[in-house]
């Protein structure tokens, strides 16, 4: 071998293939990035195309106009009818009853026959008391004619002064004993009268709780029924303590505040009546105060011991602005709605809440009177999106 010829390089012909072999995989590695780089743009250019468009179509909701008025201020609490008094009628002497005169659920008035127990042992009772006064009597006119007669021969001298003192003590004996026998004398005639039982007020009379037949006491728990009175009739309620002082405002202008009743899914208005009492304290334990409210109840509609809702109204506000209840929505930063601009999009207003009357609420500011607020399909709202809104019915030719 020459000199000058090259020597053959064993290491660099073994490098090249591991080179060629460095290149491909970076090349592998760059159309893999590319590839996941235009598969995430497209997709993500996809999501910004759907939600432009979705940002762009309109969202359907519910609106109706803000009226400009006057709203009644009620507060609303769970109450039960109560009767002004109620009585259990009981027999005043023992005896067999023997006659029942009512029928449950009867309305009576006061002095009505109720029941009768058998009279005849009293009637006994009254003959051997009016025997008795009537022999002491006859004695006590006999020691008084005694008296006279005496009070004569003393000034005659013919007998002593101490017998005629012991006629004297004698007649006034006699005076007490007719007293005590007129006593028992009244006493017979009222057991009599006892016998028959009359209504000691007016209202209505509940079930029977002893049959015609059955032997009855004085000392009988039960009686024989309940009256309790329905014409008038109170209903007791409680409001939150932190309204209370509302209401003794109203009470201390001497106002006269009307009260509702109504039935427990408050659709039926069951009687109207008014604020008649105040409690002096606060239910700790549900942070409440008790009032009264007094119904005449002239339909009979309320009964003793019925569940109601009563609605006290407080005040009345005067040409406010008054929109649904279900329009106000709340944030961190405060109320606000969303009113239906003339170019159809939702712009959002912050207000402020006067009061809540149920289905109303009064706005102090905000919204204006005829402005169109919605009420329903407010999840989907942003501030400047468009609304579409139901189209009326077609009337009917």
């Amino acid at each position: 071998m020459d000199a000058t010829d090259p020597i053959p390089s064993y290491e660099s012909s073994a490098a090249r293939p591991a080179l060629l072999s460095g290149w491909r995989l970076w090349a592998v590695l760059g159309a893999a990035a590319i590839l996941v780089w235009a598969v995430f743009f497209r997709g993500g250019a996809k999501k910004d195309a759907g939600k432009n468009a979705a940002a762009g179509r309109p969202v359907p909701v519910v609106a109706v106009p803000a009226r400009q008025g006057d709203m009644p201020v009620s507060l609303t609490g769970l109450g039960t009818v109560t009767a002004l008094n109620t009585v259990t009628v009981k027999s005043r002497v023992d005896g067999q009853l023997v006659r029942v005169a009512f029928t449950e659920g009867q309305m009576v008035r006061q002095g009505d026959l109720l029941a009768e127990i058998d009279p005849r042992p009293f009637q006994v009772q009254l003959m051997q008391a009016e025997g008795q006064l009537a022999k002491d009597r006859a004695a006590y006119q006999n020691a008084l004619a005694d008296l006279n007669r005496l009070q004569g021969l003393v000034q005659q001298g013919i007998i002593s002064r101490q017998q005629l003192d012991t006629q004297s003590s004698s007649v006034a004996q006699y005076e007490a004993t007719l007293k005590a026998d007129q006593a028992q004398v009244e006493s017979a005639k009222l057991n009599l009268t006892y016998s028959r039982i009359t209504a000691p007020i007016s209202g209505r009379v509940g079930l029977r709780q002893v049959d015609a037949g059955n032997m009855v006491r004085a000392s009988d728990a039960n009686g024989l029924a309940v009256i309790a009175p329905i014409q008038p009739i109170n209903v007791v309620f409680a409001v939150p303590a932190d309204n209370i002082q509302n209401v003794l405002r109203q009470t201390a202008k001497g106002a006269k505040l009307p009260v509702e009743a109504w039935d427990r899914d408050l659709k039926a208005r069951l009687a109207t009546g008014s604020l008649s009492a105040i409690d002096n304290q606060v239910d700790s334990a549900t942070g409440t105060v008790r009032l009264k409210a007094l119904f005449t109840n002239d339909d009979r509609t309320l009964f003793p011991n019925q569940f109601v809702n009563a609605r006290l109204l407080v005040d009345t506000l005067r040409g406010v602005v008054i929109v649904p209840t279900a329009a106000v929505q709340r944030s961190p930063q405060g109320a606000f709605v969303y009113v239906v601009k003339a170019d159809g999009t939702a712009d959002m207003r912050p207000v402020e809440v006067l009061a809540t009357d149920g289905d109303d609420t009064a706005l102090k500011q905000g919204v204006a009177g005829g402005e169109i607020v919605i009420t329903d399909g407010l999840d989907k709202l942003r501030p400047g999106s468009k609304v579409v809104l139901p189209k009326p019915p077609a009337a009917k030719g």
